[in-house]
């Protein structure tokens, strides 16, 4: 009887403890805010973000920015590992790398999706872009929407255009001023077939090359000069091995930020509206930096080198336009007429505009 009456105590007190707390966990659950973005993430989601550039560059800085943007919306509960300076991949190694899963996302330049998906070849058009305003309405138009289209049946899906900024000319011989200054360099290039039939047009020889390369190549002479934004031509110190740079912007650098399809469409629909969140807020501020990083970087070239820097003058840059020109009826069977069109269209609003 005894020993009954001990084991009814014990199950009292048990059931009397599990209900006050209970009773408290329920109370201190009613006082967690609720917070609508982590709804849903049960669990950590990690997202390997590879891209070649470095971290103090437009694009490093804004994977930065991102990775700790969707860090705070998800509270930890996302996590982007970003791998700068072609760590993991180079860019066309990471196109493959991304298609098979192995990583999640990349931002390749659109020279570099050009070699898979020919259409991406519009983008690197010669003086397609008057400004940048021309630049932001492709990007945010149709001609941005039918080329993310490209990107479905490939495993990959879009979620940003991300600006670098105009390309300028550097090399070790000449200035260059007029098309004929080109004859018989060699330059640096993306793997793009309208960037070779450029230099091509212009007399010159291109080789393409990684762009880990290009600083040791234009050192030992392998090649003669090469074209980039300023803010590349500054973070990888390009201009201490050059003599020249022309102020051409005659071409438009930027890149595709890119997540794998079969992870992003596993992914739970609030995850999914962190990274669209994170990714328009990181873009805006991206667009942003790019355009001033770019002005302030050619100042710190003029002041700390002994490279001489030149510009075209209107009468200069319509003899590259005109010298150029040919490529967009050469490739225009290859990039599709209806693009190709909507880049021309967009190119004369814009010129127009300005006169």
């Amino acid at each position: 009887m005894k020993s009954f009456l001990t084991i009814s105590l014990f199950v009292i007190i048990g059931l009397i403890t599990a209900v006050l707390v209970g009773f408290r966990e329920n109370l201190f659950a009613e006082n967690i805010p609720y917070d609508a973005e982590q709804e849903g993430l049960n669990q950590q989601i990690i997202i390997k973000f590879s891209h070649v550039v470095a971290e103090n560059t437009p694009k490093g800085l804004a994977a930065l920015k991102f990775a700790s943007i969707v860090k705070e919306k998800s509270g930890g509960q996302i996590e982007v590992q970003v791998f700068p300076n072609g760590m993991l991949y180079s860019e066309s190694q990471g196109i493959d790398a991304l298609r098979n899963g192995d990583i999640q996302m990349i931002a390749p330049a659109f020279s570099n999706l050009s070699l898979l998906i020919p259409q991406w070849l519009a983008m690197d058009l010669p003086y397609a872009f008057p400004n940048q305003k021309a630049v932001e309405e492709a990007f945010n138009g149709e001609i941005g929407a039918e080329l993310f289209r490209t990107l479905e049946s490939r495993n990959m899906k879009g979620l940003a255009f991300w600006s670098n900024g105009f390309k300028q000319m550097t090399n070790n011989r000449n200035p260059l001023i007029s098309p004929e200054d080109f004859k018989q360099l060699n330059f640096r290039i993306m793997p793009s077939e309208v960037i070779a039939a450029q230099f091509r047009l212009l007399g010159a020889r291109s080789t393409p090359l990684a762009f880990n390369e290009v600083y040791r190549s234009l050192l030992t002479g392998t090649v003669d000069g090469q074209e980039n934004t300023i803010s590349n031509i500054y973070t990888k110190r390009l201009y201490q091995t050059q003599n020249y740079m022309t102020l051409s912007n005659h071409g438009y650098l930027g890149y595709v930020v890119i997540i794998n399809k079969p992870f992003w469409e596993g992914l739970p629909k609030q995850a999914q509206r962190i990274i669209r969140q994170a990714m328009e807020e990181t873009t805006a501020w991206m667009n942003d930096q790019a355009v001033k990083m770019n002005q302030e970087q050619l100042e710190l070239i003029r002041h700390s080198s002994d490279i001489k820097i030149d510009e075209l003058d209107a009468a200069e840059r319509e003899q590259w336009i005109k010298a150029l020109e040919p490529v967009y009826r050469q490739f225009a069977p290859i990039i599709g007429e209806p693009l190709t069109s909507r880049i021309q269209s967009l190119r004369k609003k814009y010129i127009e505009s300005a006169d």
